[in-house]
């Protein structure tokens, strides 16, 4: 018999998407209910999973579908984010005349997919979620129907998504021809030392994922899908997509591959370096801060991948503390953004943060706070994440992961500070508009406050992430 309460979740959030479109349709002008039950939805939708933390470790579907405290963790984690993106970006879509019943239902079918996708164990079931998730990304990608910039950045992603799915596929067909089986228990009880067509799929399936968390060198298309994106859209691609496909990276190395650690080890270690120094470097010359924070985007996925490198249980814990506080500061980040508005403008360049202290000081100290946050500047947050990422990396021994990690460090610090340079010592602009959206405020204050005062406790975080052990 399944046991329907460890998926019910997943079909409440089911019903509550055909549930709101029904409305949308049949209901005239009711695009702000539909965006207002959609966010009511979330939050008790997160109390449904926050209660499945008393169940066990379980299977269903023939041992396809997982429940366990890091598929609860991370889907908790998709689930308050999107709650405070959602809250904190509706005066941006009202502003913009993009708020379309469309908008919310599209948000919530994407994250059905991330769950899908984070609790899978099979090959059928995980692809399943990624083309859920990717085919609504495509839609909101392109949502602003006007803007030439967004039209194509949905073209874009579209193109290169469906190139990097056709890879994952390929990659997962060749490990189900030669393990005879999709589940990844299953996969798990075979050696594969001497079959190089497994590994070859292993290859091509790290290719797909690496491309859903833009790491180099498949992360072509951020930049200008982040650009060209509305900037509510450009603040969910570059936080919730990201868990997901960590997620399913840590969930498929250290499942069904584990036995071919020495392999793919080689592969994320490359990866991770690449995506550190590239990020790093390629920031610099930006002058558009989606942009800018696009590659720092890239970046941050290489210290990610540099904890999954390690191949031990702290290495892992260490991704997950790092992704988990990259979120907080990615929103922090783009609360910002929304209040950097003139008669209906929103600016996103550099040079429109000028003096920004003289007109909006308590602004200028959420920055401040979040791009020390981003450099990884002690006491706050962001070096905490560092250094547990470094810390898990230099107990294997891995010394040139780590010195190029610290060199990226170096170089990323340099456009954070110039930022704040601007910020605090360039000639004022005209000021920007006061926003009066509350929901904006709280999202902003929390998260900064997270980020100020995570050293007070930061074992609240670990105690929890220290129960997730996969070796």
């Amino acid at each position: 018999m399944i046991n329907f309460d460890l998926i019910f979740p997943e079909i409440f959030l089911s019903l509550v998407i055909m549930f709101l479109l029904m409305i949308g349709v049949f209901k005239k002008n009711s695009e702000r209910l539909v965006y207002n039950l959609s966010i009511i939805s979330l939050i008790i939708l997160f109390a449904l999973v926050i209660n499945l933390y008393t169940f066990e470790e379980s299977y269903i579907f023939n041992e396809s579908y997982k429940i366990d405290i890091l598929s609860l963790f991370t889907k908790s984690l998709v689930l308050i984010v999107a709650i405070f993106i959602m809250i904190s970006s509706f005066s941006y879509l009202k502003t913009q005349s993009i708020l379309k019943i469309e908008y919310p239902i599209l948000i919530l079918s994407s994250i059905l997919g991330m769950m899908v996708m984070i609790s899978s164990n099979d090959l059928i079931v995980f692809y399943l979620g990624l083309e859920l998730q990717s085919l609504a990304l495509y839609v909101l990608a392109s949502f602003k129907r006007d803007n030439i910039l967004s039209s194509e950045s949905g073209l874009k992603y579209f193109v290169l998504s469906a190139l990097s799915s056709g890879l994952l596929l390929y990659g997962c067909s060749l490990v189900y021809g030669f393990s005879g089986s999709t589940n990844f228990n299953t996969i798990s009880d075979q050696t594969f030392q001497t079959q190089y067509g497994v590994i070859f799929g292993l290859v091509f399936i790290i290719v797909g994922l690496a491309f859903k968390i833009s790491a180099v060198p498949f992360h072509m298309w951020a930049p200008d899908v982040y650009q060209g994106s509305p900037t509510s859209v450009t603040l969910f691609f570059a936080a919730l997509p990201k868990v997901a496909a960590l997620t399913v990276i840590i969930r498929f190395l250290y499942t069904p591959f584990v036995n071919l650690m020495d392999q793919w080890q080689t592969i994320l270690v490359f990866i991770s370096i690449a995506s550190m120094l590239f990020g790093a470097i390629a920031a610099i010359g930006q002058y558009n801060l989606k942009r800018l924070i696009a590659y720092s985007s890239i970046s941050h996925m290489g210290y990610a991948l540099a904890g999954l490198a390690s191949g031990t249980n702290q290495g892992i814990q260490s991704s997950i503390t790092y992704i988990s506080i990259y979120l907080v500061m990615t929103l922090a980040f783009f609360s910002c953004l929304f209040m950097l508005r003139k008669k209906s403008v929103f600016y996103e360049k550099i040079e429109d943060l000028s003096g920004l202290s003289t007109n909006h000081p308590v602004l200028s100290v959420a920055l401040l706070i979040v791009l020390f946050s981003l450099a990884g500047i002690p006491p706050l947050a962001g070096f905490f994440a560092k250094f547990y990422i470094f810390m898990a990396v230099i107990e294997q021994s891995m010394y040139f992961l780590a010195i190029v990690g610290l060199l990226s460090t170096v170089v990323a610090a340099f456009y954070y500070l110039r930022l704040i340079k601007i910020i605090y010592f360039d000639k004022p602009k005209e000021k920007f508009e006061k926003d009066h959206n509350i929901g904006l405020k709280i999202t902003l204050a929390i998260s900064t406050g997270i980020l100020g005062l995570y050293f007070i406790y930061p074992g609240l975080l670990n105690n929890i992430i220290s129960r997730i052990l996969l070796i």
